[in-house]
């Protein structure tokens, strides 16, 4: 007897191999599929703004990349005796403006470089409800889009939900700048699963449906881009309130392995999923705490995985194994 309903995802062409470099952008959901990349060897960076949630948040912090936008002063605000960036998370927020804006343009320019060469972009969406500022927010444009609204008073923004038109049109400015920057990268689109009910059941939903539609459209105009359904996977495939935290808006650990199981078969080819195995092994070793560190068996356990890291680094040498290496020979 079948308990959910499971579907074909279109195989991404071409797969993704651990040569590639890959930019993931967008909601918290990005950063949980980069961790599970980055603990297979990828080559990954993932959101040199922080997390971001809407349509003009994620194109504005693409278009700042490739502009390599330098923050100043004059960029920043303050509130709660912290110095912030309106288009970035509050990791990069500082005691002072100097502290601000160093970490602001350090990411940037390292992400500057890093997405000229990049092969892939993975853009997570989150919500079409965007914060726009009144006239009460401390140095920001009237009727611009907040990334992050840094616990601000709520006078300070008006929200609106966007149309698929709007999303189109902010995307396809950032596809085409994109294009022009790095025309050989591919961009893979996600909706995010998790739900943003501070604007309701109703209006999450609205919001979904947004960012589906003007996705799928750009995906039909445009060449290099593709689609991956992790929104549909958690919704419509596990379908199941088992595989949300106990929050009910964040899909638990077993649904994000789930949509990682999904991801690797339909992005990657089997020689890769074959590789991630063997360094899955060695991560697992490389977590595994003995009970008595200096017994043989425990000697011949770091031997036996020091020899198997050394001979993958030496067939794979564009892996990193440095620290399992130095971990295995103690």
């Amino acid at each position: 007897m079948q308990f959910h309903s499971e579907f074909q995802i279109d195989k991404l062409e071409p797969s993704i191999q651990h040569q590639h470099q890959l930019m993931l952008v967008g909601s918290c959901f990005t950063e949980n599929i980069g961790e599970k990349l980055r603990k297979h060897k990828f080559r990954v960076l993932e959101n040199p703004n922080g997390i971001v949630f809407n349509p003009v948040s994620v194109a504005e912090t693409v278009i700042n990349i490739i502009q390599n936008k330098q923050y100043t002063h004059d960029d920043l605000f303050t509130l709660n005796d912290g110095w912030h960036s309106w288009q970035h998370h509050s990791r990069f927020s500082g005691i002072t403006p100097a502290e601000t804006i160093q970490k602001i343009n350090d990411s940037t320019k390292t992400a500057h470089v890093y997405l000229k060469n990049a092969d892939y972009l993975l853009i997570t969406l989150g919500s079409a409800w965007v914060y726009t500022f009144t006239e009460k927010a401390v140095n920001a444009k009237l009727g611009t889009v907040a990334a992050n609204n840094h616990k601000a008073p709520a006078s300070w923004f008006s929200k609106h939900l966007m149309n698929a038109g709007q999303v189109m049109a902010v995307l396809g400015t950032m596809l085409d700048q994109l294009g022009g920057f790095n025309p050989h990268i591919k961009v893979i689109f996600t909706i995010s699963p998790v739900r943003h009910l501070r604007e309701g059941m109703i209006n999450n939903n609205r919001s979904k449906a947004v960012l589906i539609q003007a996705v799928h459209d750009l995906i039909g105009t445009l060449p290099k881009l593709h689609y991956f359904p992790a929104y549909e996977l958690v919704i419509d495939d596990l379908r199941d309130y088992r595989f949300y935290a106990e929050d009910l808006v964040h899909p638990n650990y077993a649904a994000t392995n789930y949509v990682w199981d999904k991801f690797v078969e339909a992005c990657m080819n089997e020689e890769t999923r074959q590789l991630m195995k063997r360094i899955a092994e060695i991560n697992l070793a490389y977590q595994h705490r003995p009970f008595n560190p200096s017994s043989e068996q425990h000697k011949k356990f770091l031997q036996s995985f020091h020899q198997k890291t050394k001979h993958l680094q030496e067939q794979h040498n564009y892996l990193d194994f440095a620290a399992e290496l130095e971990f295995f020979n103690k």
